[in-house]
């Protein structure tokens, strides 16, 4: 068959053109995906978890920095705690001296042998007790010899458990992703649960049985290969290896429902199945894509939080967004293809009923509740903005525990909850620091402090403390002539020839090097000692030898400071600050601290909290103006995307003011991540159902108008809403991390209550504000053609002139006779009066089934027309799509 073509023929040709080869070539998508499946399988296991949210704060934190510093610093062992319960105290010390003795434990910590639980509450013994020995339940913490980034440090731990297994001991420690692999078995039983909802929620809403497979082979490739690609990244956070797959569910659900209710009014139209996906693909793809950008908006948005996580979060999910386009638009059309005779034999009656009723109501109190909604919008502001935010776990809990969570809270409810912080201060003046940990344990706030500066070496001896011969001597119980022939020989092996000249009695060498040195050289052999005596020395020389691993850099010391401080609050970020200050009298301006870092699950949520003051109103403000800009360029209206906005907006107001009214802390990540979410994903609904309402109001009588957009909208809404809804819940009930656990919570409470806006206030609000909507509205001009042709005609769109008489609106029909019009928006299409052979569909010439401006026809002036005149139909392209091997499909 010849073409000819006009300009305005070229978008639509070409993705008739795409469509086609994407239908033909099915096998080759075909198996192009079951090869990405098959890689996804094994390439999901590539990608490395994050389990920390510390690393994902900026490198200028405090935090950050000192994390990063102490890496490199310091040597950290690694360490669990282990809670035994029913034991006598008799019993715990047995354990742990079975403990110690392991050749993988580096030290145990217990009480004093000496504690008496019947002891003085006044005396430190008292108070030592009562941290790990209460209720009948001892309490330990285990250092193993390893570092605690090394793999053999958690094979020790198991070791350790099988060990002591027969006391059924409760173990939790930072070693590993034990809560990882914990959250990973829960978010697959979410998800399976998921995929259960969304069988149900299609066999009520779909009008065929054949779609679901369709959908669901959809929806499952796109979530393996997304899961398969993250490790492209490297890292990704736990929380997006979480909640990604279900998100990208909820999220991209509309896609392929779009796709497959255009496929069945095509072959309603009396195309063939082959045909039909053709042309439902070449339409589907501009509006799919136009609907995803709202969402991808959203979540881009999140790319700009100072905290990083957002970033993370951000792409991995547009990523997910993108993979689901992807498979809907090359996967989809041949599995619709392969499902056609099942979808034909197992077609059923709507089950969606009619919602006459809450039209009739919405037009009945048009004049009522957008001022309430105004009202409560009010007062949701305020309440939102006296959200109880926090920024750890500490304070929060999940609907369900699993035995990492259990004994954690086991040990928190038998003892009391250790929050400490590590002061890194720059080293080499151990008396400023032992006059900086004095100062610290005289404040209230503080507990205890450990570092090198005050603990005791023997004898009332600290380890830092300069001893001459003579105290080293009484200290270490050495004879005096001993203890001068070692300070010369430690004085001759460290060049410092003059102390022995100058008289070795005044040479004064710290206890901490004089025990290594004595120990180095009875291991020489050129000191002897008695069995008890080596003992001791040994066990001093390993305690020191640790020590100074863990507490003494190349540049830096450690120092740790035990607080009786909530991990989070006022009171606590405020004592971090006048840390700085204490520090500053040692190292600095008096004032401020210079080069010291205070490090801790306390400054992590400090520096947290600092960054949410930035990020939530990045979110708030950025995902807004992305979506006005795309509902401004949608719509062509400045008043409709200011409305639809604050609308969503409301419901994200009012979604955060559940926290406050109950009483509950809110975790900020929930906060920003359900922000985006919502913003991006919940204003397509307010979407659907303004794009009909502006198309039906030129037509029908207001009341009706809002009846029937309600009525077109409401299979959409429910269906995407019912499943965003049930994938938060069951994500909320399953999971036992207080995150994951906000995230789905209040992304199903903000979706309900998006429903229930868009349902119940947004047609209020059309009706009441339907003149400054047509006020505002604008348009971008566009050619007109002029198109006379005689035959078989397919007149679809906005036209103005004569069809054997005048014509002036909107028509969708085969016409036979002459034609003269001049098209403002749609396609005049040559029709084949006979098709013998082969189907064929005719390209549209414009954009064809687009919204026209309903105010177009009436603007449009003569001296704008521009006439193209020649013989047949002008500007209009035949093209034949044929069939797979010469056969028509069926």
């Amino acid at each position: 068959m010849s073409n000819k073509s006009g300009n305005a023929t070229g978008n639509s040709t070409v993705m008739l053109k795409i469509a086609s080869f994407i239908v033909d070539k099915r096998m080759l998508f075909f198996l192009i995906y079951a090869c990405l499946v098959i890689f996804s399988f094994f390439s999901s296991n590539w990608t490395s978890v994050e389990s920390d949210l510390k690393e994902y704060l900026e490198e200028d934190t405090e935090t950050k920095q000192g994390i990063d510093l102490m890496k490199k610093q310091f040597f950290t062992f690694g360490s669990a705690k282990v809670m035994v319960a029913n034991i006598t105290y008799q019993d715990a010390q047995d354990l742990k001296k079975k403990m110690e003795d392991l050749s993988y434990v580096q030290s145990v910590t217990f009480c004093d042998d000496d504690a008496d639980d019947a002891g003085d509450p006044e005396f430190d013994s008292y108070n030592d007790l009562k941290k790990h020995y209460n209720n009948n339940s001892a309490l330990y913490t285990v250092n193993f010899i390893y570092d605690e980034n090394d793999d053999r440090a958690l094979a020790a731990l198991s070791e350790l458990e099988t060990e002591i297994a027969d006391y059924k001991p409760y173990v939790t420690t930072d070693m590993g992703n034990q809560k990882m692999d914990v959250i990973n078995q829960e978010t697959a039983t979410a998800l399976i649960m998921v995929a259960f909802v969304v069988v149900g929620v299609l066999l009520l809403t779909c009008k065929s049985y054949g779609e679901i497979p369709i959908l669901l082979i959809t929806f499952g490739t796109a979530m393996l290969i997304n899961n398969g690609t993250n490790f492209i990244f490297g890292k990704i956070s736990f929380i997006a290896n979480s909640v990604s797959s279900i998100l990208q569910l909820a999220l991209s659900v509309d896609y392929a429902i779009m796709y497959i209710n255009r496929f069945k009014e095509e072959r309603a139209n009396g195309l063939s199945v082959r045909d039909a996906d053709c042309v439902s693909l070449s339409k589907a793809v501009p509006e799919i894509a136009s609907s995803s950008l709202t969402t991808i908006s959203g979540l881009f948005a999140m790319i700009f939080m100072s905290f990083r996580i957002g970033e993370d979060m951000g792409i991995v999910l547009i990523k997910a967004i993108f993979i689901s386009l992807g498979t809907v638009f090359t996967l989809m059309p041949g599995l619709i293809i392969a499902f056609a005779g099942l979808m034909e034999k197992t077609q059923h009656k709507d089950r969606i009923p009619r919602i006459d009723f809450i039209g009739r109501f919405d037009y009945a109190t048009r004049h009522v509740v957008p001022f309430i909604f105004i009202g409560v919008g009010v007062l949701a502001v305020y309440l939102s903005m006296k959200c109880p935010y926090v920024y750890g776990y500490s304070t929060l809990h999940a609907a369900r525990t699993n035995w990492v969570t259990d004994a954690e809270n086991l040990i928190k409810d038998n003892f009391e909850d250790e929050n400490y912080v590590a002061m890194v201060v720059p080293n080499g003046d151990y008396e400023k620091e032992a006059s900086l940990i004095r100062e610290l344990e005289g404040r209230e706030e503080v507990d205890h402090v450990v570092g090198l500066a005050n603990t005791e070496a023997k004898n009332g001896y600290d380890l830092t403390d300069k001893l001459s011969p003579r105290e080293f001597s009484e200290m270490m119980d050495l004879d005096y002539e001993v203890a001068k022939v070692l300070y010369m020989s430690y004085a001759d092996d460290n060049d410092e020839d003059g102390r022995i000249i100058g008289g070795i009695s005044s040479y004064r060498v710290m206890a901490m090097d004089m025990i290594q040195y004595l120990y180095k050289k009875v291991d020489e052999g050129y000191v002897n000692l008695n069995d008890d005596d080596l003992k001791e020395l040994t066990d001093a020389n390993q305690d020191i030898a640790d020590g100074r691993k863990q507490l003494e850099g190349k540049n830096y010391d450690r120092i740790l400071v035990y607080l009786n401080l909530p991990e989070e609050g006022t009171k606590t970020f405020n004592f971090l600050d006048e840390m700085h200050t204490i520090a500053g009298h040692y190292y600095g301006s008096g004032k401020m601290s210079d080069g010291v870092y205070v490090i801790g699950d306390s400054t992590s949520e400090r520096d947290l909290k600092n960054a949410f003051a930035v990020d939530n109103i990045t979110i708030s403000v950025v995902s807004a103006v992305f979506v006005l800009i795309i509902l401004l360029f949608t719509f062509k209206s400045a008043a409709l995307p200011v409305l639809l906005v604050a609308v969503i907006e409301g419901s994200i107001f009012i979604n955060f003011s559940f926290p406050t009214i109950m009483h509950k802390n809110m975790f900020f990540l929930a906060y920003l991540c359900i922000d985006a979410i919502q913003m991006g994903a919940n204003i397509d609904y307010a979407i659907v159902i303004s794009s009909r309402y502006l198309e039906l109001r030129q037509s029908k009588r207001r009341r009706d108008t809002i009846v029937e957009c309600l009525n077109f909208a409401f299979p959409t809404v429910i269906t995407s809403g019912t499943m965003m809804v049930m994938a938060g819940v069951l994500l909320s009930m399953i999971t036992s991390d207080c995150c994951v656990y906000a995230i789905g919570l209040t992304l199903a409470r903000g979706t309900a209550i998006s429903i229930f806006l868009v349902m119940f206030v947004l047609p209020q609000i059309l009706l009441l504000c339907d003149k400054l909507i047509m006020a505002t509205k604008f348009d971008v001009s566009r050619p007109v053609r002029n198109t006379q042709a005689s035959g078989a005609m397919r007149v679809r769109g906005m036209v103005k002139g004569s069809l054997s008489g005048t014509i002036n609106g909107r028509i969708d029909a085969v016409v036979n006779g002459d034609v003269n019009l001049n098209v403002i928006s749609g396609s005049v299409v040559g029709e084949e009066k006979k098709l013998p052979e082969k189907d064929s569909v005719a390209a549209d010439c414009t954009e064809e089934g687009k919204k026209p401006d309903a105010d177009a026809q009436e603007n449009v002036h003569p001296e704008e027309e521009h006439t193209a005149k020649a013989e047949g139909v002008d500007g209009v392209e035949f093209i034949d799509l044929g069939s797979d091997d010469g056969k028509e499909d069926k």
